[in-house]
């Protein structure tokens, strides 16, 4: 396996990390594929890109949520830097939503605002406000099934709200300035290696999913000297970092850690040394939970165009993460509507992998 001279560090790791190299769909537009990576379905033709959240389908990390449910205090899904559009619940609702911790942890003044109280509102007023929220909550008694819905999911979200600002665990598990500065100095101080360590700490808190949002890399212009001095050494010491650590502390074999971007790049060069959207060929990169290490799957032709041997789509990915986080791929949700929604469309695990 050949690793490109600005990974030196991941280079070391490659034995626990396995490459898909024919993955492929046959969208290279934001927003579309976006969606197709978060949730294993191509989004329908009423989808809005611009629309906040976007998923019509629940992402991977909601569905983990559903079906897995939360471990003690902390949430079972958690986004950071931000929540992605595409990363939401659609019809599972608020309780599998992600909580979404909307501030970089690479920050000096970084905080997780959700796990403080507002400062007008002392510790001891708050068990109060609680009651009084259950004693005013009267849409919950409505008989019109918008007003009950809405109440629900208000109720959901303030249930959520208290538990976690009450909550010593919680608070723990969110405090990344905990961690020895050393290892923080490995991870690397930018945005990618704080919410790196940060992940890790709440996946051994308890966390169920964490999706690390990274951009940009969306290289249009000047690609090779944006990766060379920013994205590629982030890249570096952020993830080789992160497997050594997850090694370290017994973690990798029960965590499955996916990196992905929502499509490739362009095989050839633009006119401003960039290069653009690619969705018929990409590579995919997974270990941990059960995933062989050091294994490439497939091959792209030539040209790097699109795959070569064994293609590999977005269904097959969900098909693979569910199987590894013990989910029955063939289960179906319900709609609020009541229409059956297959948790993976059609798609089959990567055997290679697994």
């Amino acid at each position: 396996v050949r690793v490109c001279e600005h990974l030196p560090r991941v280079s070391k790791v490659m034995d626990k990390i396995s490459q898909v190299r024919s993955f492929y769909h046959n969208n290279s537009d934001h927003g579309r594929a976006d969606h197709y990576m978060y949730t294993g379905y191509f989004p329908g033709p009423d989808f809005n890109p611009n629309a906040n959240p976007n998923n019509d389908r629940p992402a991977f990390g909601s569905v983990i949520a559903k079906k897995l449910g939360a471990r003690g205090a902390v949430p079972p899904y958690v986004s950071l830097p931000m929540v992605h559009p595409s990363a939401g619940s659609a019809f599972l609702g608020p309780s599998a939503a992600p909580f979404g911790i909307a501030a970089d942890p690479s920050a000096p003044n970084f905080v997780v605002r959700d796990l403080v109280p507002p400062p007008i509102i002392a510790s001891d007023r708050l068990h109060d406000r609680r009651k009084l929220l259950s004693d005013l909550d009267r849409y919950r008694q409505s008989t019109e099934e918008e007003a009950n819905r809405t109440a629900k999911s208000v109720g959901v979200f303030q249930e959520k709200a208290f538990d976690l600002m009450t909550s010593p665990a919680a608070k723990t598990a969110f405090d990344v300035s905990a961690e020895p500065e050393k290892l923080r100095d490995e991870y690397g101080r930018a945005s990618l290696g704080q919410s790196c360590v940060l992940a890790r700490r709440l996946i051994e808190a308890g966390v169920r999913c964490v999706t690390v949002n990274h951009s940009n890399w969306d290289t249009h212009d000047n690609n090779f000297k944006v990766l060379k001095t920013n994205l590629l050494p982030q890249f570096d010491s952020a993830i080789s970092t992160l497997f050594r650590d997850l090694t370290d502390r017994g973690m990798l074999d029960s965590t499955l850690v996916v990196i992905t971007g929502e499509f490739g790049r362009t095989p050839r060069i633009n006119k401003n040394a960039g290069r653009d959207h690619w969705g018929p060929s990409f590579t995919v990169l997974l270990a941990g939970a059960g995933i062989k290490g050091g294994v490439v799957v497939g091959a792209s032709d030539a040209r790097a165009e699109k795959p070569a041997v064994n293609p590999y789509r977005p269904e097959d990915l969900a098909a693979t993460i569910y199987q590894q986080m013990g989910i029955d791929g063939n289960e179906e949700f319900r709609t609020p509507e009541g229409r059956p929604v297959p948790l993976v469309n059609n798609g089959k695990v990567i055997e290679e992998l697994v």
